[in-house]
């Protein structure tokens, strides 16, 4: 049997990397292996480590690095660090980043032993301490981050609902993450190894939305010359999320309502219906009672979405989470972008908190990826766009036409990509085409 800790192990040598393997395996830990910094922060993100083993010279970004983004993000983990390249400076280089122990290449299989028990030991009983003291606010549930009163009120409601099977609505701008909401009731219950299959019901034409929802017979129409499941049927067993229900027709309305009531799903030109068993998340970013009033939104399917209401508020109105979403793009982007930590000045936090965000969490994102293309390794005020400094006094920028900025910025991501074309119209989330007629203008 597999003990419960998790050790993430992280060299670019691999020779090493499999010496460690073998000792840990023996010793029957549940062992990860990752040969660069970008690989070991991703494990880090996605599994529960209970200690990082690293080298500290490696290309690209090296384990100082590494071991200053454990400490910020998992200050309770243990990290023990090995290394060819011994000095005193290091030695004490690697204590202040927050290691629990330094071990000089070569060492034998009983000091590494003796290393790992001491500071998993040391983890345990820190734990075991701050086990006395605990507190019902959450600063991350799933993917969503947030220490605001309104966003943690959310996290509570997921809690709640995560391992039934009761209709849920989310109502929230455009923007503001109602698919992660979606996603983390989903992941974090009892069903979370079932299918979640997302739909956007404003993204398909309404023509085709009902075939490709409830699935279709043979011959149902020109073209159906086989049998089809819908997503319906795709999501037996775990979670269908319905992206902006007040898309949705009349008749696929009616269509969802019997799927409710009935617990069965009527494939398009069949005579028969099939149970299923589906969990429902809608969301929308309309206001679904002035849709009934205007009849176009039925009233009963409304009442039978609602079981359970999550109202997600708008980045304006939890303006405190700002620092924390900007925190966790500048990381992603700064990996992905330029294979560094990237860090925020706190004149540029203070302007992001400045703003009302209108495209909520999505423009942040936008923000903060263009921003660590335009930065080295610190994004400052000059980094960030002029629309968020408008309000703000500030006389030595200068300021410029909206088209002769959106040409200034194409260029820069033109030299940042050596002139790839594609690559640019990726970033920029155009295609090539208007890409090559914006640089024309």
């Amino acid at each position: 049997m597999l003990k419960r800790e998790n050790i993430l192990i992280v060299d670019d040598d691999i020779l090493i990397l499999e010496l460690l393997f073998r000792h840990l395996h023996s010793w029957n830990y549940h062992v990860f292996k990752a040969v660069s910094v970008k690989e070991a922060v991703s494990i880090l993100k996605d599994g529960e480590i209970s200690l990082l083993i690293t080298d500290l010279k490696m290309p690209e970004v090296d384990g100082y690095e590494l071991l200053k983004f454990a400490t910020e993000h998992y200050p309770n983990m243990p990290k023990l660090v090995v290394t060819g390249f011994p000095s005193v400076q290091d030695s004490l280089a690697t204590i202040k980043e927050g290691a629990a122990d330094y071990l000089t290449k070569p060492f034998t299989k009983e000091e590494l032993k003796t290393a790992i028990d001491s500071a998993l030991l040391k983890s345990s009983n820190q734990d075991q301490k701050n086990a006395i003291n605990t507190d019902t606010s959450l600063s991350q549930y799933g993917d969503m981050i947030g220490v605001s009163a309104r966003i943690n009120t959310v996290f509570q409601l997921i809690e709640r609902v995560k391992n039934n099977r009761a209709t849920i609505l989310i109502n929230g701008e455009s923007g503001t993450g109602k698919e992660l909401v979606a996603r983390s009731i989903h992941y974090q219950g009892k069903y979370a190894t079932a299918p979640f299959v997302p739909v956007n019901c404003g993204g398909i034409p309404e023509n085709l939305l009902e075939s490709e929802l409830f699935g279709y017979e043979k011959g149902a129409f020109t073209g159906a010359d086989k049998a089809r499941d819908g997503f319906f049927q795709a999501a037996n067993g775990g979670t269908i999320f319905l992206d902006e229900i007040g898309n949705a027709s009349l008749p696929v309305q009616l269509r969802f309502l019997r799927v409710l009531q009935e617990k069965e799903v009527l494939k398009v030109g069949a005579q028969k219906a099939e149970k299923i068993e589906v969990r429902i998340i809608a969301a929308t970013n309309s206001n679904l009672k002035e849709m009934i009033r205007r009849g176009t939104f039925r009233e009963d399917l409304y009442y039978r979405l609602s079981v359970v209401e999550i109202d997600l508020p708008p980045l304006r109105e939890r303006k405190e989470d700002i620092p924390l979403l900007a925190e966790k793009f500048l990381f992603k982007y700064g990996i992905e972008y330029q294979d560094k930590f990237l860090k925020l000045s706190a004149k540029a936090s203070e302007i992001l908190q400045r703003y009302d965000w209108p495209g909520n969490i999505r423009e942040l994102e936008n923000v903060i990826q263009r921003a660590a293309i335009m930065c080295n390794k610190i994004v400052d005020v000059e980094n960030l766009p002029d629309t968020l400094k408008h309000t703000i006094d500030f006389p030595d920028q200068k300021l410029m036409p909206l088209k002769e900025m959106e040409k200034k910025y194409i260029e820069q991501v033109l030299r940042f990509t050596h002139n790839n074309k594609s690559k640019a119209a990726e970033i920029l989330q155009i295609d090539r085409k208007t890409l090559r007629q914006k640089l024309i203008d």
